[in-house]
């Protein structure tokens, strides 16, 4: 064995001191293509097929839900990738360099955000693998009450909880492996599965209103890369500063969005097929994608549905506990990993032995804070666009800085971003706590109008953050630029 692989495995094996602090020149190591496992691994999951069905309940036909799809994955995941780009710039997590938008004290407001929504995934992801465990073994005939649905949360949470602990190093490789493996299992199912397709029936899906099409559309960007743009630059921050800018963002957003693509395909064949299996997958996605498999392939498909939440959950609770040290908390990293992972836990036993529905609940979550982080995911991109110098390592951390302790006009604007955001969104029919929502609807025609269910707001967040800063942020970052600026950015 190498010199640089032994070092490479005791550095897995050893608990990441690093936290949000900037990654030293030393530490700095990798290639932009090393981002691609673990964003694949994090999106490589049968929950994507699910997402089929998700789509179709907008009433929308096959074409325009493959066309929403095929734009809302790959859009949503550019932008995790420009994002990825701060990281290498700055080497720093997402929420860190933040703070050059909304100051270092004011940043505490997006940092809080980003905290819920990867807190809410990781959740969800634990669940779903405890729910698929669960369901698998019920097939096989087996015990599946709530004995075994409790040993499959400990060791799925245990799992997640040591690979958050870890940190960096153990969870690359883990990614690497999780993804070759989940990509292989991934593939049997799929020619498993594809007896099931009734192409005539999938093609005669009637066509939605425009409405309902662009609802599918924001429930894709939601779903997928605005879930993720708060931790973009969490796994590029080890990257040397002079790695390729383009092939950090190629990477990424290649890695993050070439299997949930080919799976939603196989999610709309198939959902597309059966009115049963389109209907079950909503109370239990997993668990619906096992009714169709052959029983010598549920262990093996409940391997590949565990890793593939598994890989998605270890990002979720590695970067929560970043986002929670930037919000302020005074504690080591693998303490604020401790208590996402409580958190998480907690949730898990809400979701598994409590809630009734999932699907409903789900799209809440993600509608209600997607809005806040699509216009945070705008400033930051534009941010982005409009820095041209590297970022002060140190004043990142001082609020007597040029970053200043808050930016009042960024603040301003995330807040005005939300409100219209909030006002043009509707979830009321998810549940009740959101019955607040779509204020604003009535400028559109109302709930029972064309876009009552578009959710436009989502839409109406990102463009007011995009352009709103570049309009009131530029000058700020002019100021920023110009004050011991050394060198342009990469």
């Amino acid at each position: 064995m190498s010199t640089a692989t032994q070092g490479g495995s005791a550095a897995a094996l050893a608990v990441e001191q690093n936290g949000i602090n900037v990654i030293h020149e030393s530490e700095r190591k990798g290639t932009p293509r090393d981002l691609f496992w673990p964003w694949a691994a994090a999106n490589i999951s049968v929950f994507g097929i699910a997402y089929g069905a998700f789509l179709l309940y907008f009433g929308i036909s096959f074409w325009q839900a493959l066309l929403v799809g095929a734009i809302g994955i790959g859009v949503s995941f550019f932008f995790v990738g420009v994002i990825a780009l701060a990281g290498k710039r700055g080497s720093a997590p997402t929420l860190v360099l933040s703070r050059a938008i909304f100051g270092v004290d004011g940043n505490r407001v997006p940092s809080i955000l980003s905290w819920i929504l990867t807190v809410g995934w990781e959740t969800v992801l634990v669940s779903l693998a405890v729910l698929a465990t669960s369901t698998v073994l019920a097939a096989l005939g087996l015990d599946a009450g709530i004995g075994t649905q409790i040993v499959a949360l400990v060791v799925v949470g245990a799992l997640v909880i040591a690979a958050g602990v870890m940190g960096f190093d153990l969870i690359m490789r883990l990614q690497k492996w999780i993804t070759i493996a989940t990509g292989v299992l991934t593939i049997v199912y799929v020619v498993l599965v594809l007896p099931q397709i009734d192409l005539g029936a999938v093609l005669a899906l009637p066509a939605g209103e425009a409405g309902a099409v662009i609802g599918g559309l924001v429930f894709m960007l939601t779903g997928f890369g605005l879930g993720w743009v708060n931790a973009a630059a969490d796994y590029s921050r080890y990257l040397p500063r002079s790695a390729s800018s383009r092939g950090v963002v190629a990477w990424t957003t290649f890695g993050a969005s070439w299997a949930p693509a080919l799976l939603l395909l196989v999610g709309l064949l198939l959902a597309g097929s059966s009115t049963t299996l389109l209907d079950a997958i909503g109370a239990d996605p997993v668990g619906a994608l096992s009714t169709i498999l052959p029983t010598w392939f549920l262990v093996p498909f409940a391997i590949v549905a565990v890793l593939g939440f598994v890989g998605g959950a270890v990002l979720d609770i590695y970067s929560s506990g970043l986002s929670l040290l930037a919000a302020g908390l005074k504690l080591p990293r693998a303490a604020a990993v401790g208590i996402d992972g409580a958190i998480m836990v907690l949730g898990t036993i809400f979701v598994v032995f409590i809630a009734q529905d999932f699907f409903g609940p789900f799209q809440g979550f993600l509608i209600t804070l997607g809005v806040p982080i699509a216009a945070w995911a705008g400033m930051f991109i534009a941010d982005i666009i409009l820095r041209k110098q590297p970022y002060a390592d140190a004043e990142l951390y001082d609020r007597g800085g040029r970053y200043g302790s808050v930016r009042w006009e960024s603040i301003a604007l995330l807040v005005v971003g939300t409100a219209i955001g909030w006002g043009f969104v509707s979830n009321a029919w998810a549940s009740e706590a959101f019955a607040w929502q779509g204020y604003f609807l009535g400028a559109v025609g109302g709930l029972d109008g064309p876009f009552g269910g578009a959710n436009l707001g989502v839409l109406f967040a990102l463009v007011i953050g995009f352009a709103g800063y570049l309009l009131l942020g530029r000058a700020g970052v002019r100021r920023q630029d110009a004050l011991g600026a050394t060198s342009p950015v990469a």
